[in-house]
């Protein structure tokens, strides 16, 4: 599986939408549209650290490691 971004779950808990959250942070709705849905290959540490201030959050809020099952 490997780097999960829960900017969705983050979102949801905090009542904000895609819309009001782009203007916020300055990002374009179809980059954020591309992080909400686990499609980005990268992020900017300036672009995790606005979602973190402007999500009250935690970088480990947003990003997760899921480890991949092994097959026995």
């Amino acid at each position: 599986m490997g780097i999960m971004i829960n900017l969705d779950v983050v979102m949801a808990k905090r009542k904000i939408g895609l819309t009001e959250l782009s203007k916020e942070v300055d990002i374009t709705m179809a980059n954020l549209s591309i992080l909400k849905n686990n499609k980005a290959k990268a992020i900017r540490f300036s672009t995790l650290e606005a979602l973190c201030r402007t999500l009250e959050c935690q970088p480990g809020d947003l990003i997760e490691f899921i480890e991949d099952k092994q097959p026995e």
